[in-house]
């Protein structure tokens, strides 16, 4: 699996894992809306951790350059 998302990218993931969280945990989204947010955060933030993003993959797309 070689990485596909850059620096910058990966950053910009954490902070939007991090507000997702925060309007999750502080109640200001909730139900499925705010569930879902949660879920698309865990995923920004594990896509982040690791450097790949699968749908980038999938699409042949990356922010990485070579």
């Amino acid at each position: 699996m070689n990485r596909n998302v850059a620096s910058w990218d990966r950053v910009i993931r954490v902070v939007l894992a991090a507000l997702f969280a925060y309007l999750y945990f502080a109640g200001v989204v909730t139900g499925g809306i705010g569930l879902l947010l949660l879920v698309v955060g865990i995923v920004f933030l594990v896509t982040a951790i690791v450097g790949y993003c699968p749908l980038y993959g999938l699409l042949k797309f990356g922010t990485l350059k070579s």
